[in-house]
């Protein structure tokens, strides 16, 4: 007997939700081993008050036990040039860090030298979430305001903005409005 129901086509999916461009990140923490971190593209602004954030590691993730035990981490937000970077923290490795000039965040998580910025957490909340989990992550330091361009990863290739400066918000629309444009519940 047929349920009528056609059998659920991932690659199509992944495919299809590859067309939506994502920035990429790093998460790192110190464990009890020393630094651990994977790249991770599943990042987002949650909330402004309380400041969370927002990631999903997969269920199968060897890093993310280690962080969740650890309590804190740093999300790295990476630069146009570090896709070598990312390709590194998305495969497995023992030692990802090595060789890489690190610095701490004020809670003792590593920042990757030549990170757009930073920002460091505390984990707040784990919910399930299918296959991954969804980590809200309480902000509690953040990292310089960069200049820089972001590595961004769009239809299974890393790619870089065009180029081409941003058309600038208008003069006199303040920056908390524009935060909320077209309604407060539409924006972060």
């Amino acid at each position: 007997m047929s349920t009528g129901q056609v059998a659920f086509d991932q690659r199509r999916y992944r495919q299809v939700l590859g067309h939506f461009c994502t920035g990429v990140t790093v998460i790192t923490a110190v464990g009890e081993a020393g630094p651990i971190g994977f790249a991770c593209q599943s990042f987002a602004a949650l909330s402004i008050d309380p400041p969370l954030v927002l990631f999903c590691p997969g269920r199968t993730s060897r890093s993310w036990p280690v962080i969740e035990k650890a309590g804190t981490f740093c999300v790295n937000l990476l630069a146009e040039h570090q896709s070598e970077i990312s390709a590194r923290f998305g495969a497995p490795s023992k030692d990802k860090f090595s060789g890489l000039p690190l610095y701490a965040t004020p809670q003792g998580n590593p920042i990757i030298d030549g990170a757009l910025t930073w920002i460091d957490c505390t984990v707040h909340e784990v919910r399930e979430g299918g296959d991954h989990l969804i980590v809200l992550g309480h902000v509690e330091h953040l990292g310089p305001a960069s200049d820089g361009k972001p590595l961004l990863f769009n239809r299974g290739s890393y790619t870089g903005l065009t180029g081409q400066p941003a058309e600038p918000a208008p003069v006199d629309l303040e920056l908390d409005s524009f935060l909320r444009l077209p309604s407060s519940t539409d924006w972060l």
